[in-house]
């Protein structure tokens, strides 16, 4: 088995995360931007944007995530609501994907013949890289888990962090040390799933 194989076995949600480690901001940060370089684009578009959040900005976003949430969950549910977002702040850090849409749309008007794909190659080239830099967290011992709290947290996103407004948000990955592991996970029948002709 190869290591990156091995990875892809290790890569888990994990939803109870931590602050130990001896990992580095700068190492996480030079991981994640090493995966935002070399992950694949269509055209070498490069649409993919991040924001990587430590400290208190960290906390804001789920701050305020909470709060927004609270206006939008009937009350009965909202306790469970409530500690699922905390969870995600008790981390590390998150990282907050994006895609640039004027390039898209650039892209769009200078090769007409493919304007219904690009939009599709934009989210696919963003999935890449979640998964990317996930994988490489893995790699560095972190757990980490994806959430998609867009569009209802957009805007106020774009006003906390000062994003500009062609960037649209896709996805936001939680990160930190390993508090408790996951359950065990199961797999459909892979014959199901995968058919070899030769």
């Amino acid at each position: 088995m190869t290591k990156f194989t091995t990875l892809l076995e290790k890569r888990r949600s994990i939803y109870s995360l931590g602050t130990k480690t001896d990992i580095s901001n700068e190492k996480i940060i030079k991981t994640i931007e090493s995966c935002l370089k070399h992950t694949p684009t269509a055209f070498n578009s490069q649409t993919g944007r991040l924001l990587v959040l430590f400290n208190e900005p960290y906390q804001n976003l789920w701050k305020s995530t909470e709060t927004i949430l609270k206006k939008v969950t009937p009350p009965e549910n909202f306790e469970a609501t409530k500690q699922k977002i905390r969870s995600f702040s008790k981390g590390l850090g998150t990282v907050l994907f994006f895609e640039e849409q004027h390039t898209i749309q650039a892209l769009e008007e200078k090769f007409p013949l493919y304007k219904e794909n690009f939009s599709i190659w934009s989210e696919q080239s963003s999935g890449m890289l979640q998964f990317a830099i996930w994988l490489s967290l893995s790699e560095l011992g972190l757990g980490a888990n994806l959430q998609h709290y867009n569009p209802l947290i957009d805007q106020e996103v774009h006003q906390l962090f000062s994003v500009p407004t062609s960037w649209k948000l896709r996805a936001q990955l939680n990160f930190g040390s390993i508090e408790k592991d996951p359950p065990e996970k199961t797999f459909l029948d892979i014959d199901k799933r995968c058919k070899i002709f030769d």
